[in-house]
């Protein structure tokens, strides 16, 4: 039977200005999984993370482009692995449970299982992060699927076949959004798993902006649902428009039926080019979502070229 010390599995550690905790991480990791191979990916560090995970035995690749979804996309095209275990390199997440996590995805076939974080530490999870966090997931939940009930985790376990069908568009903290989106996208056999999640060490502080990330993970969202599902989207925007021109009509169809004229002419012509602009819209719609069923085939294919894990 196929074991976990069979397979070669790769830690990946995208890291910003983490010389504090990058070499707890890789001494834990390789504690835990001594046959895996520790990557660190600096993404233009100015302190010595990379000298301090050098010294500790890791490989380090650097990624020029600043972003934490250009270092994924780095990571997923550069590394060759069986499995993948992704993790922030803050030192925040509980490397022990990483061997049951890879276990999970070998024993039950799975291409992504996510750590979900669980803590008493106020300070670790602050609520303004953990609010956002519901609500984004909410959002993805109503439009992909009610699969994860945390979306923005950083510790994830993927399969070879999932990170070589993902095409990675996102720069920076939204790539999670993305994540989670493409597992959805083509219905993944995925898993949650909680894990205990801590605060930073002190002397740590963490990159992400609160409200300015918030955006754009929300931005990426709305971007993913025109993408995946354009006939939903265009649908409900052609909807407005042809509202919009009902109701902008009905006065103007009732003073025609009292006294034959037509006195709001501009009126008229906005309605027209109201139901002109849905029209069109509805017609993207249709259209793109030809295109988009095409291309969910493609991706389909590229997943299932590679053969999925198991024991």
């Amino acid at each position: 039977m196929l074991q976990l010390a069979d397979l070669n599995i790769a830690i990946l550690l995208p890291c910003y200005n983490e010389e504090l905790t990058v070499a707890n991480i890789i001494r834990d990791f390789n504690a835990c999984l001594p046959q895996a191979k520790v990557y660190v990916f600096d993404n233009n560090s100015k302190d010595r993370t990379v000298e301090v995970a050098l010294q500790a035995g890791a490989i380090v690749r650097r990624v020029a482009q600043q972003g934490k979804g250009n270092v994924i996309r780095r990571m997923f095209a550069d590394v060759d692995a069986d499995i993948y275990i992704m993790v922030d390199g803050d030192d925040t997440y509980d490397a022990s449970v990483a061997p049951q996590l890879a276990a999970k995805l070998l024993d039950e076939g799975l291409d992504m299982v996510v750590g979900t974080r669980v803590t008493e530490e106020r300070e670790a999870y602050r609520f303004g992060h953990r609010f956002g966090n519901r609500l984004l997931t909410g959002c993805v939940a109503t439009v992909f699927g009610n699969t994860f009930t945390d979306m923005l985790s950083g510790y994830r376990v993927f399969s070879r076949r999932y990170a070589k069908s993902f095409a990675a568009h996102a720069a920076g903290f939204e790539t999670e959004t993305e994540l989670t989106v493409h597992a959805l996208e083509l219905r993944m056999p995925v898993a949650e798993v909680p894990t205990v999640y801590k605060s930073r060490p002190e002397g740590s502080f963490s990159k992400l902006n609160t409200y300015r990330d918030g955006i754009r993970i929300l931005w990426m969202i709305i971007k993913l649902y025109k993408n995946e599902r354009p006939l939903q989207f265009f649908g409900a925007a052609a909807l407005a428009s042809l509202l919009a021109a009902l109701l902008l009509a009905l006065p103007l169809l009732s003073t025609f039926l009292e006294t034959g004229l037509v006195p709001r002419l501009p009126t008229a012509v906005l309605c027209t080019g109201l139901v002109l602009l849905g029209v069109v819209l509805l017609s993207c719609g249709l259209i793109l979502d030809t295109v988009t069923k095409g291309r969910i085939e493609a991706k389909r294919f590229a997943y299932l070229a590679v053969p999925g894990p198991r024991r």
